[in-house]
């Protein structure tokens, strides 16, 4: 039996919750908006932004339809059909994808910055080896990881392979499709803040690219503090001269709103607006997806999605694992800067917010800030948090989060928080919004209860 302990941290090492108005982007659907040619897309033009999330727990057999249908064309019934129509099969993409009248003359090249971190291992190369499976990359693509860690094309590969799994099906067969998908990922080692090693790396580029139009996306998978050295680099060694160049930058987007207009500001001495993607992987899971589908696209749950018929909504986020050498950066930031202000405080925004005028990014966007703006400012009282202390799982023992070694002595971060939010509009007036969140619990979990 696993044995958990947590300590209570002093009410001063608190930290604020920020909420940030950037819109965010799942990976899968950035991709297939952007990378693939223009009639490619996982959703309809008029959604590919929308992120929402819905875990297990509250859509097992709870799609309903309504009893009778509805004869008027209200904006309710355009948004639902909206929903709906926008969700295309497995061989629309794969017509979709063979749409591009230059096809053979364009390349795209997907380089993964801070290719060994544990971000780019578990989300970011099965994220794209799924788009490999179902065929909806481009003919000609080559992914590039880069790293300053010193590796082969081999050994990339070879760490790679160990998170790759053909989850959605398995009509074809797994091991080849990963063995193709393996021969177009190649390594690069340099420093984040070096234009001579992204110069190399623009040489190793081109060399793929064939002399085919090239088409480049840099996932910064690093730590914000190195993002603006890296889009430096990028920008001036290694962006594509006759194709675009694009950067998808990973939360957290900075510390506070000052700090995020900050890296804004930064990144716009290097970049335009519409070259930069800021992304949430968290709201990528597929099940997270269908919540404005669940609550949009069925009549029903229109009027029972309200403090009448709501007592409470909880968004918990537990693992049961504690951060695991990865400490130097978990210590920067705690618990509530690392999931709750970004990955529930969107979830958060996306089940409140009221029906979007339309599917278009910028009506979606404006309701979440909406929620945002209704908010009541946390108050102290309404916080706790935490610490997990050395404790057993197993027979085995796994050392309190001050005794990681790359933890700094004496640290008072915050592993655990619980925080009750309130919203001062009229369908949720009173009804507490719940986050939890924490590592090295009794078990894995993350759900939306209400």
């Amino acid at each position: 039996m696993a044995t958990h302990s947590y300590s209570i941290l002093p009410s001063s090492s608190s930290s604020s919750i920020h909420g940030q108005n950037h819109q965010r982007l799942n990976f899968s659907s950035y991709i297939a908006k952007r990378v693939l040619p223009a009639k490619v897309s996982f959703h309809s033009r008029r959604n590919y932004h929308l992120n929402v999330v819905l875990m297990q727990d509250v859509i097992a057999g709870a799609v309903a339809t309504p009893a009778t249908p509805v004869e008027n064309e209200t904006p309710f019934k355009k948004l639902r059909d909206g929903f709906l129509s926008s969700v295309p099969s497995t061989q629309e993409f794969k017509e979709a994808a063979s749409f591009d009248v230059s096809k053979d003359e364009s390349t795209v090249s997907i380089t993964v910055v801070g290719a060994s971190g544990d971000l780019a291992k578990k989300k970011i190369f099965p994220a794209l080896f799924a788009l490999y499976y179902e065929g909806c990359l481009p003919k000609h693509f080559t992914i590039f990881g880069y790293a300053r860690s010193k590796m082969t094309d081999a050994e990339l590969r070879n760490m790679v392979s160990k998170t790759l799994a053909c989850r959605i099906d398995k009509r074809e067969n797994c091991g080849e499709k990963i063995d193709q998908f393996l021969k177009r990922c190649f390594y690069h080692s340099g420093q984040y803040d070096s234009q001579e090693n992204f110069a190399e790396l623009d040489k190793k580029l081109k060399e793929h690219e064939g002399g085919r139009v090239s088409n480049r996306l840099f996932y910064l998978s690093i730590p914000p503090n190195i993002f603006i050295d890296a889009v430096k680099c990028t920008s001036s060694s290694a962006s594509s001269g006759i194709g675009w160049t694009r950067v998808i930058v990973e939360k957290p987007f900075g510390r506070d709103s000052d700090s995020s207009a900050a890296l804004t500001k930064a990144l716009k001495q290097y970049l335009e607006e519409d070259q930069i993607f800021r992304i949430d992987h968290y709201l990528g899971k597929e099940l997270v997806e269908n919540l404005s589908v669940l609550r949009f696209s069925n009549l029903i749950f229109e009027p029972l999605w309200s403090r009448q018929y709501i007592r409470n909504v909880q968004l918990i986020f537990s693992e049961d694992f504690g951060t695991e050498g990865r400490g130097g950066y978990f210590d920067n930031y705690g618990i509530l800067r690392d999931i709750m202000q970004n990955h529930l405080l969107q979830i958060l925004a996306l089940f409140a917010m009221e029906t979007p005028v339309s599917l278009d990014a910028e009506d979606i966007r404006n309701e979440k800030v909406k929620v945002l703006r209704s908010m009541r400012p946390l108050q102290l009282e309404d916080v706790v948090v935490g610490q997990y202390k050395s404790h057993t799982k197993g027979g085995v023992t796994y050392p309190a989060y001050i005794d990681d070694n790359t933890v700094p002595k004496g640290s008072l971060t915050p592993t655990f928080a619980a925080a009750a939010l309130f919203i001062d509009n009229a369908r949720w007036d009173g009804v507490p919004f719940l986050m939890k969140a924490g590592k090295a619990l009794h078990k894995k979990r993350c759900a939306l209860l209400h």
